[in-house]
C-alpha cells in the first residue's frame, strides 16, 4: 500500500472526509458507493462496482429481479428457457 501522507481524524459520528485529490484520482463522485472491508490490520475503501452474480463480470451489468446480471449471462439464461 502506498502512503499518501494525508491524515484525517474520525469525527464524533465515525465519519472521515476523503480529500478531493484522492476522489479525483480514483474517480469517486458524490453519492458513489464505496465497498469497505478489512485486509489484515488495514481498512480498505474501494469504489463499488456491481458484478454479475454468475461470472463476476462488471461489464454491461443490469439488475434483473433484484440480481446483477451481465449481458452475456442474461442472454444465456434467455436461450436456456
Amino acid at each position: 500500500m502506498k502512503s499518501t501522507g494525508i491524515v484525517r481524524k474520525v469525527d464524533e459520528l465515525g465519519r472521515i472526509v476523503l480529500p478531493i485529490e484522492l476522489r479525483r484520482t480514483l474517480d469517486i463522485a458524490e453519492k458513489d458507493a464505496l465497498e469497505i472491508y478489512v485486509e489484515g490490520s488495514a481498512i480498505v475503501l474501494k469504489k463499488f462496482r456491481p458484478a454479475c452474480v454468475f461470472c463476476d463480470s462488471v461489464r454491461d451489468v443490469s439488475v434483473f429481479k433484484g440480481k446483477n446480471l451481465c449481458g452475456k449471462c442474461l442472454r444465456e439464461l434467455r436461450s436456456d428457457s
